[in-house]
């Protein structure tokens, strides 16, 4: 019984120490993820790369970008976990303005938020598949085009209980960003 209850304690020393060792919206480092949840209200969990197939059903998705969608970056090789962005404006056809975090390091720190940074589509198509985003260590657009899988959109979709969600109604994003001091 002794030897059961220790196994316990550790298991749970070793739960909560790794939810404490880097929090989603810890001062020093933000993951994409829980920003867009946030900062969306799509209300999806998981890696970045998961969202687009999680969103199947429950969110409308599309190929056409739209103020306050989700842009869900495709995973590579480069970005295993994918990354997922919130459109923030329509700038043309083939730019946006995005808002995220854990993209560009900024004074050296990833985890940082970035908000309305350009993305411009690359594809062949002008289909929105692949776009390059402004990267602040360059000062510029990042050299390397990202596929995305597409846009997903707060909406829910009828009939599936997902309830529609205002994005940061009652200014609980807008204080932890404010705490973050970016």
């Amino acid at each position: 019984m002794v030897k059961l209850a220790r196994i316990a304690m550790i298991a749970l020393s070793l739960m909560l120490g790794s939810m404490v060792a880097a929090p989603a919206f810890s001062s020093s480092y933000l993951q994409c993820v829980p920003f867009a949840r946030a900062e969306s209200g799509v209300q999806l969990f998981g890696n970045a790369r998961d969202w687009w197939a999680q969103a199947d059903g429950r969110y409308a998705r599309g190929q056409s970008p739209r103020e306050g969608a989700v842009m869900a970056f495709a995973p590579t090789r480069a970005m295993p976990i994918g990354h997922v962005a919130v459109v923030s404006r329509i700038v043309s056809d083939r730019e946006v303005l995005l808002s995220h975090s854990n993209w560009s390091p900024i004074n050296g720190r990833r985890g940082q938020i970035e908000r309305n940074v350009r993305a411009l589509d690359v594809s062949a198509a002008g289909d929105w598949s692949s776009v390059r985003v402004w990267y602040a260590p360059m000062g510029d657009l990042g050299l390397r085009a990202n596929p995305i899988s597409g846009f997903i959109y707060p909406d829910a979709v009828p009939g599936t209980g997902s309830l529609a969600f205002a994005p940061d109604a009652d200014g609980t994003l807008a204080r932890i960003v404010a705490s973050v001091g970016n």
